[in-house]
């Protein structure tokens, strides 16, 4: 469960059961409003990795190839791997290598999240 689906579970709890109700009723109207929204995951793009990338250029590839994840989520992981090579030398095509499966571990998350 998300930040967003935590709070508005914990907000629905402390609610009385008259504005439960209300709530749940307007639940139900916005879904009417978006019926044809789709919950389908959208496929990342295939932007192949060059021979020669920097890790910054690595990370806006991963972030094109990977647009539907939410970055803010990534960012904090991402960027102890980006400090791992700028401060301590760490590597370029390892650090690389761990952000991409860094975005796929997301991505893969975002898969499970979504129902079919």
């Amino acid at each position: 469960m998300n930040k967003s689906e935590k709070k508005l579970l914990s907000q629905f709890q402390s609610l009385p059961d008259q504005a439960k109700q209300s709530l749940i009723d307007f639940c139900d109207f916005l879904s009417e409003q978006h019926r044809g929204y789709s919950l389908e995951v959208q496929t990342p793009k295939n932007i192949p990795r060059p021979e020669s990338e920097s890790v910054v250029l690595a990370m806006r590839r991963l972030s094109d190839t990977y647009f539907m994840l939410n970055k803010d989520v990534i960012l904090h992981q991402a960027s102890d791997l980006m400090s791992q090579h700028v401060l301590q030398g760490r590597g370029a095509v390892e650090v690389i290598d761990d952000l991409e499966s860094l975005f796929l571990k997301f991505y893969n998350e975002l898969l499970e999240q979504t129902p079919e």
